[in-house]
């Protein structure tokens, strides 16, 4: 077996909408000052029994039963999230009994924003090396949780939700290598800190470091994976903010591509976004199956990793 693949997507978000002019009546800002800032029109808000746990398994459950496989032939469950408060059964193992999975490999990752493409590119390496076969690879968060409700700059951009892959061993592979590392000395420009846990972040030392760092980067994912920026049907960034999504695709010159812009409707769900986002493109027919899509992610820790796939 030479690699693996993407074989199914599946997605979840909470029902409560929650709008900018909502949001101008719990803190000072309008639906103007969010638009024209972030991009932001609307994002979902968990209720308080709605677990990390419990989105990830209803993710999960819908790209199980978009792949055709059957629970036992699952043997690796990965869990991106930031904001799971139980630390064990962890949120992996959570969904592996929820779903009935009956004796994979269970782990959680966290690496904020760029976590889900961290455990994709995981779930790959496992198959490559023959340690798994079928690999359930879910992004989740409740960020709603660690948003402080009194500070405008930060709480405008959270929401919830869960986007799943399955990723299968392929005789022609369909994950392309990963490009992955951080900036250590520059980890303090996003925290989720103290107890309890409130999101803060540098947001002009995120936006600079995005916008002139990482589109080399995102080059260098393209050329790994021998294909170019026009050869791209689709890009999928991590969903921060809409200001630093347009210049970072518009640098990586996919002139062909959809940009992926979930961000306006769901907000910033760290490590759901990217899983969230891309569901929701091939859901609508919005990409071709087998064609090539640029996923990067980016954030955490000033954290980045990004692999281009093929479109299940």
């Amino acid at each position: 077996m030479t690699g693996s693949r993407v074989l199914a997507l599946g997605h979840y978000q909470p029902a409560r909408v929650l709008t900018n002019d909502e949001l101008a009546t719990m803190v000072d800002t309008s639906d103007e000052w969010i638009r024209s800032r972030v991009g932001i029109r609307t994002r979902r808000i968990a209720e308080p029994g709605e677990t990390v746990a419990a989105m990830a398994g209803q993710a999960a459950a819908k790209a199980l039963a978009n792949s055709g496989l059957a629970p036992e032939d699952i043997d690796l469950v990965l869990v991106a999230t930031c904001t799971a408060v139980d630390r064990s059964p962890n949120t992996a193992a959570r969904v592996a009994a929820e779903l009935g999975l009956p004796s994979p490999a269970v782990m959680d990752l966290n690496v904020v924003c760029a976590g889900f493409t961290h455990a994709l590119a995981s779930a790959d390496h496992a198959i490559r090396a023959g340690a798994a076969r079928n690999a359930l690879v879910v992004g989740v968060e409740k960020f709603t949780d660690v948003a402080d409700w009194t500070d405008r700059t930060t709480c405008v951009l959270v929401g919830d939700g869960a986007g799943a892959a399955v990723v299968t061993a392929s005789d022609e592979p369909g994950i392309g290598p990963v490009i992955w590392g951080s900036v250590p000395g520059m980890g303090h420009a996003v925290r989720i800190e103290g107890t309890p846990s409130r999101f803060a972040q540098e947001g002009q030392s995120v936006y600079r470091w995005a916008t002139t760092q990482l589109p080399p980067i995102a080059r260098q994912v393209c050329e790994r994976a021998g294909v170019t920026p026009e050869d791209l049907a689709a890009v999928v960034l991590h969903q921060a903010n809409l200001r630093i999504i347009e210049p970072v695709a518009r640098k990586i010159g996919a002139v062909n591509a959809v940009i992926a812009t979930d961000v306006t409707e769901s907000g910033n769900t760290s490590a759901a976004s990217i899983p969230l986002a891309l569901s929701k493109l091939v859901q609508r027919g919005d990409i071709p199956s087998g064609a090539p899509v640029l996923l990067f992610g980016f954030g955490g820790n000033l954290s980045y990793a990004g692999q281009v796939i093929r479109c299940p």
